[in-house]
This record gives C-alpha cells, structure tokens and sequence, in this order.
C-alpha cells in the first residue's frame, strides 16, 4: 500500500527487521531434527550462513574454518589478500588507526596494485584444507577474475557490486553480459546486489544459482547515507522471493535467495529466512570471532574506493569463537552467539521442519516488539535493551 508523502507523490511503506515479530507454530518440533541444508549448484553446506567478502572477516584462514563447520566464507579477490604477500601488517596497521584517519588509510592501502599470483595462492590456500573455496569480485573484473578462479579450483564466484542490474550501461567500460558470464563460468555463480521484484527477476533470468539481497543495511555500510539509497531488508526479502518463486514456476530452476546484511541477531536471521530467504551472507557477527583476521575491526567494502567511500570501519570487539558464534555454547545474552541454534530453536517453536516451510511462516507487523515490557533491560542495558 502507498501513502502520498506530499502533492502527487506516493511511497511505498517498507519494513526491517525491528518491525515484524513470527508467530509461533501450531505443533512444535524437535530443534535437532530440522534440515537446514543449503544446496548451491552441487555443493550441499551443513549450515545456511555466508560470512561477507569483507577484508576484516574473511582471510584464507577464516574461510577453511568456516569450512569445516559447514558453512561458506567468501574471499574478496579485491582485497588486501591479494594485493599483498604478507597481508598481517597491513591488518595491524588498519586496526590501529585512529578514527579519524581509518578511512583514509584503507584508501591508501587499497591503492596497491592486485597480483593475479595472489589469486591463484589463496584459493589453493583454501582448496588445500580440502574445503569448498567461494571468491568474488566486482562486475568489471568478473571475466578475468573468473577465468583465474575457475583455473585456480574455485567452486563458487561471486559477482557483487553496490547496485547490480542486467541493464547496466556504459560508454566508458566494457559492460559484463551476465547471462553470456553464467553460461560460460563451470561453476555455480551467485550475483548481486539487489532489493527489487523486476530485477531480482531479470538477473535470474542469466542463469545465476543465487541472488544476494540488500543495499546499505550493513553494520560497516554507509550507502544510506551516502547516497540515500536503500530498501528496508525485510521488504526486499520478500520481493526478491516473490520473484523467485515467479521464476521457478515459469523455469523449474530454482534460484537461492541470499539476504546480506543487515542482521545483528539470531532473530534478525530467523525474520530473514521466514521473509523468504534460503540463506544468509553475515559480516559483523563473524568479525567479532577469534579467527576474524580483522582484530575485532570490521571495514565494509567499498571503504577503500577513492572517490565516494560508501562503507566506514567500525569496532565490533572479540567476544568469542567462530564455533561458539555458530554453535554455542553462547556466552553473551544479546543474541549474537550460537546463531545455528537460534534458527534450529525458532524453526522447531515455528513448527517447521526446512528453511522452505519456514519461508511460509505467519508473520505479524510488531513495532513494539523490542521493547514491548524491556523496560528493565533497556535502564539496564543489558539483553536487549544494549
């Protein structure tokens, strides 16, 4: 429904996460005995979370962790991984910047050429644990990049940029031809990002196996204010998954919806896979862990451009490991550890035995939700009310 936000001119009301609550079920299920497989291509992951192409969370060594506890970890090929042979340096000099100097430092630090040789090294890094390797890059370097990926024993590529649309159009650079990329990649290709029904439907009109869903809601994103741009994650979910299923009945070819940013919490995760998601691409949550190679900073990805930043560095702290982030035992009351066994624990309350009956979950519009009789948390600040 739209609202008229002044003469002649309408809005449409969009909803995140802190604005919707899931209803409880009619039956309830052992949290244990759900499925929460995700299926990308060939590739089956025990666990339906990405950790974010973001320099601060993802290293070679971060991604074979999340290896093997059955998740994904996307390698930015952008990054300083493959800029430089000896990165711990440069993490350190980052992580010690003062605020006001943290942005332009990662914009000169960026300045340094990438290495194809990096490329190659740090994907047989990862695909040397004998874990699925998942990298990406910008659309202007996806065919090069690609090639190298493929060559070097890549399984995923990802193609991800601010705002990313089929109709991309240039008189400056060669534009990527999406669906000619997919067709040619041997490996499963995941694109993004996006917020919209029509382009959610045309970029899986390419041939792509997943989509990622969000513009500006991550914690190290300035993209909102930057450049006002934005759908509340909750209402992208939905429309991109409305989409999806538009395709699938047309195709019989199903595309996986990816929410990406935005998510704080396991309740945020939960809304995320009840709005229509099939899985969900995390940053900050993951650059709080002891293996992090950010040292408890966390940067966003388009921090380094030269021009316009769009991300800012923030400080999220160490609060524990990766397996106590994902699988507990939690230690914090806030809901950012053992976020598996939130999900497991919402869908068994919900009655829903996968993540596709949970995308059919009642959902109910609850501004008061957060603080609906939190009073003494919130004088407190503790629980939720920090």
């Amino acid at each position: 429904m739209s609202e008229f936000i002044g003469r002649d001119r309408k809005a449409r009301r969009a909803y995140g996460f802190d604005e919707i609550a899931l209803v409880p079920g009619d039956i309830t299920l052992n949290p244990d005995e759900v499925n929460i497989n995700l299926k990308i291509g060939k590739h089956t992951f025990g666990i339906p979370f990405l950790a974010s192409a973001m320099d601060g969370v993802v290293d070679p060594k971060f991604a074979v962790a999340m290896g093997k506890l059955g998740g994904i970890a996307v390698l930015n090929l952008e990054g300083i991984y493959t800029r430089y042979e000896n990165y711990e340096e440069i993490l350190s000099e980052i992580a010690s910047a003062t605020v006001e100097k943290a942005t332009q430092l990662v914009q000169k630090l960026y300045e340094e050429p990438i290495k194809e040789k990096l490329i190659t090294k740090r994907i047989q890094e990862i695909k040397k644990a004998k874990v699925p390797c998942v990298v990406s890059s910008i659309p202007q370097r996806a065919e090069r990049f690609g090639k190298l990926a493929v060559d070097a024993g890549a399984d995923i590529f990802v193609v991800q940029s601010t705002v990313t649309t089929v109709r991309h159009e240039s008189k400056a650079y060669k534009v990527v031809d999406f669906k000619k990329f997919c067709k040619d990649m041997p490996i499963p290709v995941i694109l993004g990002n996006c917020v919209t029904y029509k382009v959610a439907l045309d970029l899986m009109e390419t041939g792509c196996a997943g989509l990622l869903v969000g513009i500006g809601p991550g914690s190290a994103c300035t993209t909102r204010g930057v450049l006002g741009l934005g759908v509340p994650q909750v209402t992208a979910i939905a429309d991109c998954a409305a989409a999806r299923e538009v395709y699938y009945k047309k195709s019989k070819r199903y595309v996986n919806i990816i929410a990406d940013g935005g998510m704080s919490t396991g309740g945020d995760i939960c809304k995320s896979f009840a709005c229509g998601a099939d899985a969900v691409m995390v940053g900050s949550a993951f650059a709080r862990t002891i293996e992090a190679p950010g040292k408890g900073f966390h940067w966003g990805m388009a921090t380094p451009h030269a021009n316009l930043p769009r991300g800012t560095r923030i400080k999220v702290g160490t609060t524990g490991t990766l397996e106590e982030i994902l699988f507990g035992p939690a230690k914090l009351d806030d809901g950012t550890q053992n976020l598996v066994g939130a999900l497991r624990t919402c869908m068994g309350n919900i009655g829903v035995r996968d993540i596709r009956e949970m995308q059919m979950t009642e959902i109910v519009i609850a501004p008061a939700i957060r603080t609906e009789g939190k009073l003494f948390q919130s004088a407190q600040r503790v629980g939720m009310g920090k």
